[in-house]
C-alpha cells in the first residue's frame, strides 16, 4: 500500500478538506479506551465527546466551566476565544498561534490550552482550530457592532451562528466533496436508510473504518504558503506535533489549502485508493509498537470484529457486478488470499479506486471521493448526527441558510 513520494492527486478535492475532515473527526469522536491486541465491544467503549457537530473541540463546555479558554474583561468577557495574540508580550509567532500555557522549566511556550488536545497534533490542524477560534471572536465582534450584546448573551448567539455555519459547510461542501453529490441528496430529500435511531451514535463502521478514508488522501509533502517551499508534512518546518509555531514560514496561508473564492489555484489531495503515503506506512512519532497507519487500521477493525465490506455492500443491495470489481482489487493487492470479508477500511479504499464517487447522479469519478458503500456510511452518519440533534441547523431549522460570505469551508476558515 506503499504510494511513494511522487503525485498522484485528485482533480477536484483541496488538500484542505482532508485536515477539515479531521477536525470533524475530533469534533465528534475521542476513543481512549480500545487495543488492538484484543476484542473491543463497542457497548463498553466511551465517546470522550459529544456525538454531536457541536464544535466543543472549540468552545469545551464553555465560559462557565471553562473560562481558561474565553476573555476575561472587557465587553467580550466570556465571549470571546483566547488566542496567542492575546498572551502577554505576544510576538509574531505567538500572535500567529494558538493560546499556550508557559513551558515549564526553562521558559518558553507550552502545551495549546484549546477545547480537544488533538487539534494542536500537526501543524495544519492547529492552523485550523486557530482559525475557527478567529471565526468565532470575528462574529462576536460583528454582532456586537450590531446588537451591542455582551458576556454570555453574546456568546451563545456567536456560538449558535458560527455552528450553523460549520454544519452547513460540511454537508454542502465538506460531503458533497467527499461524498458525491449523488448520495448527500438522496439522503436530504430521501431520508436515511441504514443509520437509525432516536439518539446520536457513532457506528463503529463509521469510526473504525469508513471515516478512515482520508488516510490515503495526505500528501507526503505540502506548500502552506505562497512562493513558500514544499515541507515534509511531519518534518522540520510544519513540526511533529503538540509544539509552538516558532517561524512564520509555518503559518498557513488558507488560499494554498482551501478554495476561498480567492485567486489562484489550490493545492490538491492525493487520489482516495489503496495506496497511503510513505511516511504513514512508518509514523515518525509512534517510538513503540506499530508504527504502519495501514496496519493499525486493519487491526484496529479486526479487534472489533467489523464484518466485511463485501458482506456491508450485499446488506446494501449493492449490484455483484460492482462487488466482484472491488474485490478483484482487493484480490490483487492480497495475492489472492482475501476471497470474501475484506476488511471494511481497505474495502472502502478500493471500491473509491474502481468505482470511485458519485459526483452527479449516474456519473462516477474514480479516485476523486468514496464509493458507494463509503459515502453512504460517512454522510448518513453525519446528516444523522445533525438531523438527531435538536440544536443543529438541520434538526432546528431545515430552511436555514448562511450568509453567502460564509458558506464553504474555505471562506469560514479565511474570514479572520
Amino acid at each position: 500500500m506503499d504510494g511513494g513520494a511522487g503525485k498522484n492527486r485528485t482533480k477536484s478535492v483541496a488538500v484542505g478538506q482532508v485536515i477539515f475532515g479531521q477536525f470533524v473527526d475530533h469534533d465528534i469522536t475521542l476513543d481512549v479506551m480500545s487495543q488492538f491486541g484484543r476484542l473491543n465491544d463497542p457497548g463498553d467503549i466511551t465517546n470522550q465527546r459529544t456525538p454531536t457537530l457541536d464544535l466543543d473541540c472549540i468552545y469545551g463546555a464553555g465560559p462557565e466551566p471553562h473560562p481558561f479558554l474565553y476573555h476575561n474583561s472587557g465587553p467580550f468577557r466570556g465571549a470571546k476565544l483566547l488566542t496567542g495574540a492575546d498572551e502577554p508580550g505576544a510576538d509574531a509567532n505567538a500572535a500567529a498561534d494558538l493560546f499556550r500555557a508557559p513551558a515549564v522549566p526553562g521558559g518558553g511556550r507550552g502545551p495549546a490550552i484549546i477545547g480537544d488536545p488533538r487539534n494542536d497534533e500537526n501543524r495544519v490542524i492547529s492552523q485550523m482550530q486557530l482559525a475557527m477560534i478567529r471565526f468565532h471572536n470575528k462574529r462576536c465582534e460583528d454582532l456586537h457592532a450590531s446588537t451591542g450584546h455582551e458576556g454570555v448573551e453574546l456568546f451563545e448567539e456567536a456560538r449558535r451562528d458560527v455552528t450553523w455555519h460549520y454544519q452547513w459547510a460540511v454537508v454542502n461542501d465538506f460531503l458533497v466533496t467527499m461524498c458525491g453529490a449523488g448520495v448527500v441528496t438522496d439522503i436530504l430529500a430521501c431520508g436515511r436508510k441504514f443509520y437509525c435511531g432516536l439518539e446520536p451514535y457513532i457506528p463503529v463502521e463509521f469510526s473504525v473504518a469508513a471515516y478512515r478514508f482520508g488516510h490515503s488522501m495526505v500528501p507526503m509533502k505540502i506548500n502552506i504558503r505562497k512562493g513558500g517551499g514544499v515541507h515534509e508534512f511531519f518534518g522540520p518546518v510544519l513540526g511533529e506535533g503538540f509544539s509552538p509555531v516558532s517561524s512564520q514560514s509555518a503559518v498557513v496561508e488558507w488560499g494554498e489549502l482551501l478554495e476561498t473564492g480567492g485567486p489562484g489555484s489550490v493545492q490538491k489531495a492525493e487520489k482516495l485508493d489503496t495506496k497511503l503515503a510513505t511516511d504513514l506506512l512508518a509514523l515518525p512519532f509512534i517510538t513503540s509498537g506499530e508504527a504502519s497507519l495501514a496496519t493499525r487500521n486493519l487491526l484496529r477493525g479486526n479487534s472489533f470484529l467489523l464484518p466485511g465490506g463485501d458482506k456491508i455492500a450485499e446488506l446494501m443491495e449493492r449490484p455483484d457486478n460492482e462487488i466482484k470489481k472491488v474485490m478483484k482489487k482487493i484480490g490483487e493487492l492480497s495475492g489472492d488470499r482475501i476471497t470474501e470479508g475484506a476488511p471494511l477500511w481497505l474495502y472502502i479504499l478500493a471500491e473509491a479506486e474502481e468505482i470511485g464517487r458519485e459526483t452527479e447522479p449516474g456519473k462516477f469519478d474514480k479516485s476523486e471521493g468514496l464509493g458507494p458503500v463509503g459515502a453512504r456510511i460517512v454522510a448518513e452518519v453525519i446528516i444523522g448526527l445533525l438531523e438527531l440533534d435538536p440544536a443543529s441547523y438541520l434538526g432546528g431549522n431545515r430552511n436555514w441558510v448562511p450568509d453567502s460570505a460564509y458558506d464553504t469551508v474555505g471562506k469560514i476558515v479565511s474570514a479572520a
